[in-house]
């Protein structure tokens, strides 16, 4: 049995779909379904029951999941196992996530791993939950850092050990910056650019429209953003306020910006997730055992 056809079953049972698991693989999905033809002939077991929507895996097949697993993971260990003494670990990690200070776990991770593996490369992928959810479940980002709540059907997760805090950035000389902190009342006078977290999409899964309750709908939101940095700008230059997170303008004594909280508090929760069944790589799966033990004492 071909340890590379076992990744690919692998990866389909990960995936749920044929459509899913080709893409992670770069393969085409006639190249892929092939190989699993191939499978089923070569065990004499039907593995896979082919629906008109779905395709999904026979009782044997499930069994092939579980003995492919720990096949894949023996294999991945014994490569680590040499690796290490060959003091050769490298590779590629990459992790995708919207601005939050609470990245800062992640770095300190990062900076240890670099330390000890100077040729492991990571890549930071910034965007909203949507485009990080996409590009994990195609299998371009290793690990996501998703605001709670998150549906874990798909996931394996790690909570970030601090919560965000949501608020608003205006200019020193907005007559809100006079106030420590901003009402919901308050925010009706102003226009607003709001956090694509904010919009209705995600807002009903995140809490954020209990917070606004009825009121949301007489907001005057001018524009919406999925980073901070251009919202500042924006900021700045007198379009409006932004409601956003706490430490990711500059809001020090220099600038001409200022945050305040928003009363209530509403605060925002984090997790660093990597899909369920993800086959990992040996300089992946180092990280994540020390993402682990760090965020996990």
């Amino acid at each position: 049995m071909d340890i590379r056809v076992l990744k690919y079953f692998f990866a389909f049972a990960r995936e749920g779909s044929i459509t899913g698991a080709a893409n992670s693989l770069h393969l085409t999905q006639p190249t892929l379904t092939r190989q699993l033809q191939e499978l089923e002939k070569e065990l004499k077991q039907k593995l896979l029951i082919r629906g008109k929507q779905r395709v999904t895996l026979t009782p044997e097949g499930m069994i092939l999941r579980k003995r492919a697993e720990e096949i894949v993971d023996l294999v991945e260990k014994t490569e680590a196992e040499f690796l290490s003494i060959s003091d050769t670990l490298s590779g590629d990690i990459y992790i995708g996530g919207g601005e939050s200070d609470a990245m800062k776990y992640v770095a300190n991770t990062i900076k240890e791993t670099q330390t000890e593996y100077p040729d492991i490369k990571f890549h930071i992928y910034s965007g909203n939950a949507e485009d990080v959810i996409e590009k994990l479940d195609k299998g371009l980002l290793d690990f996501g850092i998703l605001i709670q709540p998150v549906d874990f059907s798909k996931y394996d997760h790690i909570p970030l050990p601090e919560k965000d805090l949501w608020g608003v950035i205006m200019r020193k000389d907005c007559p809100l910056s006079q106030k420590n902190a901003i009402e919901l009342d308050d925010l009706l006078n102003y226009p607003i650019l709001a956090s694509r977290q904010l919009t209705p999409k995600y807002s009903k899964e995140s809490g954020f429209l209990d917070w606004f309750g009825e009121k949301y709908e007489s907001l005057n939101i001018t524009a919406t953003y999925n980073l901070v940095y251009n919202a500042a700008v924006m900021v700045k230059a007198g379009v409006g306020i932004a409601v956003t997170l706490d430490k990711l303008a500059d809001t020090s004594k220099e600038s001409e910006l200022c945050f305040r909280p928003l009363t209530p508090k509403l605060e925002s929760g984090l997790d660093i997730v990597w899909k369920k069944y993800q086959v990992f790589s040996p300089a992946t799966k180092m990280f994540l055992d020390k993402l682990k033990e760090n965020l996990c004492k």
